[in-house]
């Protein structure tokens, strides 16, 4: 199929578009928005092709765009009193209304549902392709299915151009978040997706609202989306999102700190800092960050990033949308770095004592956070473990179960796999360390020790206020792993050897631990 490019400038562009609908094709058009992938809400087969186009799930609904109010008596039950006062005041503009569905409207549009959701955009050519056609238009985001939304024309040719009939360039979009969406259907109303018009507005109309839990959180389990964007994971890019909460100067620390190719994404200003970055926005600026988001998350990829980082916004007035996005962007991988404990580092070489050390500060009412746990749990994520078959073959999964010893047979073998291997499980083992310090914090700990052997080389140091190495000679080393492991001499010695020498462990050290038969509780007295 041959994807025809359309100026809404161009007198024919829109009668053309409006032909392409009425024959029941493809039209990607612009919204003040994203651009959306229109079809006739009234043909069920013609809605269809926008599910086989994006690649997109048919139980997600879809939004009907109308361009006046007389148009929506027809696509429901009865007309909500309440959606003459919201249109009044926010009518055209970047708010869904959720109402009991008529007759008309097929279930591919409601996906299965009994209710339909309608919108007026306020962008001009949206409005004069919805009247030019005399339809109704069912259209979700122009975009594949999962990826960032499309802000500009060029966007949607990226990802859909042979697949769709028509995209129509309206110039780049004026919001650049998906529209608010609230269903009446509820009592009191529900806003089950943040965008252009806050929660704060709707009240002003509708009196008080509920915030759907899913707006913050994953759907449970079997639970049905109500609404476009409340899929587990959306508006992604191929690159692993990572939301850092927290002052400038924690993440800056944390970010340089990473490993891989990473992309630092920012705000305005703040970039300089960093070797890869993208800003979106200035701080505090929910209008701006609002319409720079979705750039950002697509420019990632195109600077070739495994990872991104990105700055957290205010989670609310349009920032609520902006963090929703972001969430959703992130696969709900956000890591809040303002502790109230002091966070402390602990390693040393095998043999050395290191968890003997652990064990005396255990008693002493510091919570340890063990690594070595923490990196099975983390490629159990269904996530990770994507990334890993990707990078290395989907034979590493048996009968469903990651063979970890052919994970690592492959990962080691190169310093591209190991640093690879490091790039996708380190932010989940991340994730999973701060969120075990949060909740030390709340159980009341003193303090909280990350327990890695290797504490320099990961991510992890750079929220450790100080870091303690546990040291001892090779020989007692020696001796404590023949006994600890039951190993011969030759292979103690051999594990021995595939760790970085003493001075790894020693000159990034704030304190230095002396296991060689010394008091270690003497050693330790202070903390």
């Amino acid at each position: 199929m041959k994807t025809l490019y359309l100026k809404e400038q161009d007198t024919n562009s829109i009668k053309t578009a409006a032909e392409i609908l009425k024959n029941g094709g493809l039209v990607a058009i612009p919204t003040e928005t994203v651009y959306g992938l229109a079809a006739n809400a009234l043909d069920g087969d013609a809605v269809k092709k926008i599910f086989i186009a994006k690649g997109r799930p048919q139980d997600n609904p879809l939004i009907v765009h109308v361009s006046s109010l007389s148009e929506i008596e027809p696509l429901v039950e009865s007309v909500d009193p309440r959606v003459y006062a919201l249109a009044e005041k926010y009518w055209p503009g970047p708010l869904t209304v959720i109402m009991k569905k008529s007759a008309l409207i097929p279930d591919e549009v409601s996906a299965g549902l009994e209710t339909v959701a309608i919108r007026m955009p306020s962008h001009d050519g949206a409005r004069k392709i919805i009247s030019a056609s005399g339809l109704p238009l069912a259209a979700p985001s122009a975009n594949a299915s999962g990826k960032p939304s499309p802000t500009k024309a060029s966007h949607v040719i990226e990802d859909l151009d042979g697949k769709i009939d028509a995209v129509v360039d309206g110039g780049e979009c004026s919001v650049g978040v998906e529209s608010t969406v609230v269903t009446l259907v509820t009592t009191p109303p529900t806003l089950l997706r943040p965008g252009g018009i806050t929660p704060e507005q709707l009240e002003d109309v509708l009196g008080s609202i509920q915030i759907s839990p899913a707006v913050f959180e994953k759907l449970r389990e079997g639970e049905k989306a109500e609404s476009p964007g409340m899929k587990y994971k959306h508006y992604a890019p191929s690159a692993q999102v990572t939301i850092v909460k927290g002052s400038f100067e924690n993440y800056k620390k944390f970010v340089l700190a990473q490993k891989g190719t990473v992309c630092a994404v920012c705000f305005e200003g703040e970039g300089k800092n960093f070797e890869k970055y993208i800003e979106y926005g200035k701080e505090n600026d929910d209008i701006s960050q609002a319409h720079h988001i979705f750039d950002a998350l697509r420019e990632v990829d195109a600077m070739g990033c495994e990872s991104a980082f990105v700055r957290c916004p205010l989670s609310s007035g349009v920032g609520l949308a902006v963090y929703n996005r972001l969430l959703r962007s992130a696969a709900f991988r956000v890591i809040d770095l303002e502790f109230s404990i002091p966070v402390i580092g602990l390693t040393g070489q095998t043999g050395s004592g290191k968890t003997t050390v652990a064990d005396i500060l255990k008693n002493k009412g510091y919570h340890i956070v063990d690594t070595d746990i923490l990196a099975r749990k983390a490629v159990e994520n269904p996530e990770v473990i994507a990334l890993l078959t990707k990078r290395f073959g989907v034979d590493i999964i048996n009968d469903g179960i990651l063979d970890r010893r052919e994970l690592a047979r492959r990962a080691f073998a190169s310093k591209d796999g190991t640093a690879a291997l490091s790039a996708i499980t380190h932010p989940e083992i991340t994730r999973l360390a701060v969120e075990e310090i949060h909740t030390a914090e709340k159980c009341g700990a003193k303090a909280a020790v990350i327990d890695a052997a290797l504490l320099f080389d990961s991510p992890l140091v750079a929220i450790c206020e100080k870091n303690i190495s546990v040291i001892a000679d090779e020989k007692l080393r020696l001796e404590r792993i023949m006994n600890r492991d039951s190993l011969s001499e030759k292979d103690a010695l051999l594990r021995m050897g595939a760790q970085p020498p003493a001075e790894y462990y020693t000159e990034k050290a704030d304190i230095i631990i002396d296991n060689n038969g010394l008091d270690l509780n003497g050693q330790l007295a202070d903390f």
